[in-house]
């Protein structure tokens, strides 16, 4: 019902988001629009995916962030390197996503409220791979997000009819931002208490002045 009926402002709609969870379009549509992605490898090939993490550093990421549970308690997969010798036939049976490893400093979750950006830095300690998974160990800092940059970011929440979305980059040395992957419904009030970031106020002014152009 609620994704029926007309004439309303969504952040963002909801079949927007449910089309927009697909890792594989979030690639599609980040290379269309002209942001950097790292080499990315789709398969249920334990050859194809063996070869892949022997030509590279390599992650593996879920290709879709299902929820499930380990012995009653709510679980979660996080991002974490995979070599070629762990490799075996148990990729057969579903897809897999597995991505060339960025040698980043650090991340950045840059956060679009209809036409305003909020980014931050996360600094994580070395050697982790995916920040979530120490929480308690992060430190954050407003940075600015590089303009052509910005300008991608809102051509791709277009390319899917979003009006809000969480980007996830890594961030080299050189400081290059590097696309992980956009959650069209992702979390951000945490980022405003450690950044000071006036994300509520945007999206109170989003819903009482309307629409972005891009809704």
């Amino acid at each position: 019902m609620l994704g029926a009926l007309p004439g309303c402002l969504y952040l963002s709609h909801p079949q927007a988001i449910a089309r927009a969870e697909y890792k594989p379009a979030q690639l599609d549509a980040a290379t269309r629009v002209g942001l950097t992605v790292p080499a990315t490898l789709i398969t249920n090939d334990p050859g194809e995916a063996k070869t892949f993490c022997a030509e590279q550093s390599a992650i593996y990421k879920p290709l879709h962030a299902g929820a499930y549970d380990v012995e009653g308690e709510p679980a979660g997969i996080w991002a974490a390197p995979v070599e070629a010798g762990e490799i075996d036939g148990a990729v057969s049976y579903s897809a897999h996503l597995f991505q060339a490893q960025v040698p980043k400093v650090a991340d950045v979750r840059a956060v679009v409220v209809g036409e305003q950006l909020f980014s931050v830095l996360i600094t994580a300690p070395p050697g982790v791979v995916d920040w979530r998974a120490e929480y308690q160990s992060l430190a954050y800092e407003p940075v600015a997000c590089p303009e052509e940059i910005r300008g991608t970011l809102v051509r791709f929440l277009a390319d899917f009819g979003l009006t809000f979305g969480a980007f996830d980059f890594a961030v080299t040395a050189d400081g290059a931002w590097w696309f992980l992957e956009c959650n069209p419904n992702g979390q951000w009030a945490w980022l405003e208490d450690a950044a000071g970031l006036p994300v509520t106020s945007a999206i109170a002014d989003l819903l009482e002045n309307g629409a972005s152009h891009h809704d």
